[in-house]
């Protein structure tokens, strides 16, 4: 992670409808060659570490024809875009046709100017890759049969929506063994050493071109989930697993790419010890957006260099818009948490605006909206405020509470401690009035008058020392309602 911070803040941008947003508020064609300056400075100004560009690779025809007929995904790209045309369709970035930058993004050299202009601004660039599957296009389809999941006549025939035929070959569409194949993509074949010497290729052939590499479904590779997702069709389980044989190829030519997996199914700890920097930690967002504190709590006893390890997120193209899956206030305490805790921060473009209509990736463009300055104001406040909270150790802290009033057991406690300022994070994960008494682990602390000021409000509170060293930090919240102090 060469010249990457322990806990980077990193920004997706779905970059065709972006790029397309930028085209409309300047009224010409941009392209990632000539976004201007005003505009990657005002990225820069978020107080960002990285931009995820999502969706640069070229798009598949095949892939696109697929979308055009596809009755579900017609359904869900006019209900995101009432007004859908038919160039607003330009299919999926997970239906990969080749590994190079789409010309009508700017192509590679567009993508170089793109890189640099964030790099000037102390920001690096993610790029995906996507190991499970290909456009049906591909050229690999044809020239490297043997990389794919084969099949014969009567498997198509017995299952047509999970086979198409391809240069005389049954292959297999790519898929996710929970779901339904999806219909646009070929299954490649982990287990194939020629599939894996081509992966170490593109993915080093891709570490020339960024700062860092965002995996799509890493999971599905992994040995023991490919074999039971293929069976008989993958052939026998090499000894060696996917990642590491991969991944210490790549890193070998690129020792400080960040490589992020895209991960569940509880695989986060299987895919950290294979080599990724970063795992996604969709359990945290299922239970910020559907659970309560103590499951969360809970959620956050894991080890520390595990959760060091872990992308927090309330919102990704996957997911629905966090200001429609979550009330307001709930929201906001949500982000609170994934902002201040260990580990990578994901948010997603649109997301500080409070955007509610989820677009899917197979769009070109995002509907109008209207801003809520609020939710921006909030967001911006934040991003500053965790910069400055997360430095040095961070520490879990109890919460208590009376005989009378449980309503402890709903607040959230953690701290970060280097040298002072201390900074204590307090978050009521309630739809109720929560109180509770917050034992502080720092040496010191009596004695004298402490002075904690709100980051998020500026309010200031005083509290003298002895009552923190001995009762702790009293916390009376409203319902959702969230600290971030410093204390100094």
């Amino acid at each position: 992670m060469t010249g990457w911070p322990g806990a980077p803040v990193i920004y997706e941008i779905d970059t065709w409808p972006w790029m397309a947003g930028i085209s409309r508020r300047l009224g010409r064609p941009v392209t990632l060659a000539d976004v201007p300056s005003a505009v990657w400075d005002e990225v820069a100004a978020s107080g960002l570490d990285a931009v995820w560009m999502m969706g640069v690779w070229e798009r598949s025809p095949a892939g696109l024809a697929v979308a055009r007929v596809n009755d579900s995904l017609q359904r869900a790209f006019h209900h995101a875009l009432p007004d859908l045309t038919a160039s607003d369709v330009v299919g999926s970035p997970y239906c990969v046709r080749r590994y190079r930058v789409d010309d009508r993004l700017g192509g590679p050299a567009g993508l170089a100017a793109a890189r640099g202009a964030l790099n000037r601004r102390g920001m690096k660039l993610i790029l995906d890759y996507v190991p499970n599957h290909v456009a049906p296009d591909n050229p690999a389809v044809t020239r490297h049969p043997e990389w794919f999941i084969l099949g014969s006549e009567a498997d198509r025939a017995a299952d047509p929506a999970g086979w198409f035929t391809a240069g005389g070959r049954v292959i297999a569409h790519g898929r996710d063994p929970l779901f339904p194949p999806w219909p646009d993509v070929a299954q490649l074949n982990a287990f194939d050493p020629g599939l894996r010497a081509a992966t170490i290729a593109g993915l080093t052939d891709i570490g020339d071109q960024c700062d860092g590499v965002r995996c799509d479904m890493a999971m599905l590779v992994t040995n023991e989930i490919f074999a039971r997702t293929w069976g008989r069709y993958a052939g026998r389980a090499p000894e060696a697993e996917f990642w590491p044989e991969v991944i210490g190829r790549v890193r070998a030519k690129h020792p400080g790419l960040v490589l992020i997996a895209e991960a569940y199914w509880d695989t986060e700890w299987t895919l950290q010890q294979q080599g990724f920097d970063f795992c996604y930690d969709k359990r945290l967002y299922d239970r910020l957006a559907h659970e309560d504190a103590a499951a969360v709590r809970k959620h956050l006893s894991g080890g520390l260099e595990y959760q060091r390890r872990l992308v927090r997120f309330t919102e990704n193209h996957d997911e629905p818009r966090a200001a429609t899956s979550m009330s307001a206030e709930r929201g906001r305490a949500a982000a609170v948490a994934i902002a201040t805790l260990p580990g990578a921060t994901l948010w997603h473009d649109g997301q500080f605006e409070g955007r509610r209509v989820h677009v899917p990736v197979f769009l070109a463009r995002y509907p109008d909206e209207p801003v809520d300055a609020e939710s921006r104001m909030f967001h911006h406040r934040l991003v500053a405020a965790a910069r400055e909270v997360r430095q040095g150790d961070w520490w879990l802290l109890d919460t208590h509470g009376w005989p009378d009033n449980p309503s402890h057991q709903d607040v959230l406690a953690w701290v970060w401690h280097d040298v002072v300022p201390r900074h204590l994070v307090v978050v009521n994960f309630s739809d109720r009035p929560s109180q509770a008494r917050i034992p502080l682990p720092f040496s010191g602390v009596g004695g004298r008058r402490w002075r904690l000021t709100d980051l998020l409000d500026g309010r200031v509170f005083e509290r003298g020392g002895d009552e923190l060293a001995g009762a702790g930090l009293y916390a009376d919240l409203p319902p959702w309602g969230v600290h971030v102090l410093r204390m100094a």
